[in-house]
């Protein structure tokens, strides 16, 4: 695996670098022009510019077209319809109705006329619909109404069936013979079963057709009757105004009647069909029906020729309207408005070509730019500057070199062997750094090597001894000089790092007062209590030593439950046995019942050899233990005669506590 190449631009070729520097100069001199031709656009904030003022000169005009809605809107308020409730879309009608032709009327012509245009609107009325009555008429003429439906006449019963005419009471008679067993049900004699043939006889095929073309008969005019009497019904119950109802309803009451009688004829020749039968006819009836619906609609179309006509009358009176607004109410504004408003877009027009160009300079500009940095750039400039750093600072077991396609890098040994599998985390982690450092000064391709640049180094001096963390360091704090001299490409630079010495080093800047920051830096610290991260800001440079680090931690009014026992033990550590040589079991010899424990707790992991500062040993404790843990902390220190060590540790976090201190 072989490294890109990181192309830098060489020293000797000055006449190159210098049309890079002339380049650079022109290229700065179009964008400060794109920065002003934006100020004139859009201001400083992007709310200032020829665009706020046009802004504002179509805010102004569209009040104005406001108010002289507002003025009118009492006695002309529908020609307004549709934008009564905007004024952006009232404005927007207003300059629409530039093209409007109609003629200009005065204001009180234009007011009387709506006292009738823009009255209470009619509307236009719905057709009635017609009523059919054909099919019930033409039931009136069906020919078994006028056909004696009888029995067979050659059969033997058949002569006195007919002297009798009683053909209608024997065919009654039959379900009560049939019911009856073949016993006859008047004289209570058993019949031969020769009369039962002479009924069935009797009453034949024929007999039952036309007793079925009856039966048909009435279902097909009750059916088609009531159909009728519905859509009379209808209409009356949801009458138009030109309807005569009550003439409608006399009319109604004679069909139900007429219906009705009919009804009851049908039934009679159902139970007595050798019965000739004369339907009354209600052909009148729903003649004068039709007639009384064909003069209502003849009336609701006259209705809505006039309803159409009136909105015409109403779109003429709403043009007029709108031509007075802008000939007569608005005419100076709507003037004055156009004149200015075509000033301002023919500025900002001629600035947006500007732009336009200026942006064509600039890419062609950075055209330019990248074609002479071809011409100037090479990746041997970094072969050398990384190889020089190695050897200065003993790392001479291998060397950075030329890739086979002469734009990338590879490992080697001194004697030219492969080295990348076989280098030791140091010597990766430093060979890597220096490899990103040389990148920020350079690109992966022989153009865009000169384009700014903001630099973040994340913990950049993991698995480095105290040596080459000096080194790194010392060449993280040459970029910062670089930012802040205004030279190079880099404009900002981040360093994140959990290394208290590497911090310390790469913060030092010689006449630096302790208590302040340089107006060009600032300090964060990020904590994440709760699985959420959090940052705080500083005035001044939070870190001093990790034992202040560890007294910082005491100090906080939000300290983390689960790591405070960790931070009062190595203060501990650090203070008494490390630094004072007092032994812990004295100490807490000084105690009693459960302050004992803790004190024994407290210092039980410090006795324990196999430990050193920086491990970590986490219990979870609740608010409470906390704050016991902390009182005897403090109490350790007024037993052993070291209270103004505490104090001082404490600072301003400091709690008098006279109650500990007396029993103390």
């Amino acid at each position: 695996m072989q490294l890109k190449g990181i192309f830098t631009l060489g020293e000797q070729d000055v006449e190159t670098l210098g049309k890079i520097d002339a380049a650079k100069i022109s290229l700065g001199a179009i964008a400060k022009k794109i920065e002003n031709i934006n100020l004139q656009l859009s201001g400083n904030d992007g709310l200032g510019g020829k665009y706020s003022e046009l802004a504002t000169l179509e805010e102004a005009f569209k009040n104005k077209c406001w108010s002289a809605y507002t003025k009118n809107k009492s006695k002309l308020e529908q020609a307004f319809d549709g934008v009564r409730n905007s004024k952006d879309n009232f404005r927007d009608r207003v300059l629409k109705e530039r093209n409007n032709s109609a003629v200009v009327k005065t204001l009180v012509e234009l007011e009387e006329k709506a006292k009738t245009v823009f009255g209470p609107t009619p509307i236009a009325e719905q057709i009635i619909a017609p009523i059919d009555a054909s099919e019930v008429i033409f039931h009136e003429t069906n020919p078994i109404l006028k056909k004696r439906v009888i029995g067979k006449s050659d059969v033997d019963i058949a002569a006195m069936i007919n002297k009798l005419g009683n053909s209608d009471w024997v065919r009654e008679g039959r379900t009560f013979f049939a019911e009856n067993e073949m016993v006859c049900p008047f004289c209570q004699q058993a019949t031969e079963d020769a009369f039962t043939v002479s009924l069935n006889e009797y009453f034949d095929d024929a007999f039952e057709a036309d007793s079925s073309a009856i039966d048909e008969l009435i279902t097909n005019y009750t059916s088609d009757s009531e159909r009728l009497q519905q859509q009379v019904a209808s209409v009356i119950t949801n009458p138009s105004k030109f309807l005569d109802v009550e003439k409608l309803k006399a009319e109604k009451e004679l069909l139900d009647s007429r219906i009705t009688i009919n009804v009851q004829k049908l039934t009679t020749k159902k139970k007595e069909p050798s019965q000739l039968v004369d339907l009354e006819s209600i052909s009148n009836i729903a003649t004068s029906i039709s007639n009384l619906i064909d003069s209502a609609n003849s009336l609701v179309s006259e209705h809505n020729k006039t309803v159409a006509n009136l909105a015409q009358e109403k779109r003429n009176l709403t043009a007029q309207v709108w031509k007075y607004l802008l000939d007569v109410e608005l005419k100076a504004d709507l003037a004055d408005f156009d004149s200015k408003k075509n000033v301002l877009s023919k500025a900002i027009e001629g600035l947006k070509l500007s732009l336009s160009a200026e942006a064509t300079n600039k890419k062609n500009k950075d055209s330019e730019i990248q074609e002479l940095e071809k011409d100037a750039t090479s990746i041997q400039p970094t072969i050398d500057e990384i190889n020089k750093l190695l050897a200065s600072f003993g790392f001479r077991g291998f060397l950075l070199a030329k890739g086979e396609n002469g734009k990338s890098y590879k490992l080697v040994r001194k004697d030219r062997s492969d080295a990348q599998h076989s280098l030791s985390e140091g010597e990766r982690t430093f060979v890597t750094f220096l490899y990103f450092y040389h990148l920020l000064k350079g690109g992966h391709s022989e153009s865009g090597t000169t384009n700014d640049r903001v630099v973040v180094f994340d913990d950049p001096v993991s698995s480095l001894d105290s040596d080459i963390l000096f080194v790194v360091s010392s060449l993280i704090k040459g970029l910062f000089d670089e930012v802040r001299s205004g030279k190079g490409q880099i404009k900002q630079v981040f360093v994140f790092t959990h290394n208290v010495y590497f911090h310390k080093e790469v913060t030092f800047k010689a006449g630096r007062d302790k208590k302040n920051t340089s107006s060009d830096e600032t300090f964060w610290i990020i904590r994440k209590p709760d699985m959420l991260s959090t940052l705080e800001k500083h005035a001044k440079n939070p870190i001093t030593t990790s034992y202040e680090l560890l007294w910082q931690e005491i100090r906080r009014p939000d300290r983390s439950n689960l790591t405070i026992q960790n931070s009062l033990r190595k203060i501990l550590e650090n203070y008494f046995k490390i630094l004072g040589g007092v032994n812990p079991d004295d100490i807490c010899a000084k105690f009693d019942g459960k302050e004992k424990f803790v004190c024994n707790s407290l210092f039980s992991w410090v006795n324990d050899g196999s430990h050193f500062a920086s491990d970590d040993l986490f219990v979870s404790v609740d608010s409470a233990t906390v704050e016991t843990y902390l009182n005897v902390f403090k109490s350790i220190f007024i037993k052993t005669e070291h209270i103004a060590h505490y104090k001082m540790m404490m600072g301003d976090a400091y709690v008098e506590t006279p109650e500990l201190e007396q029993a103390t």
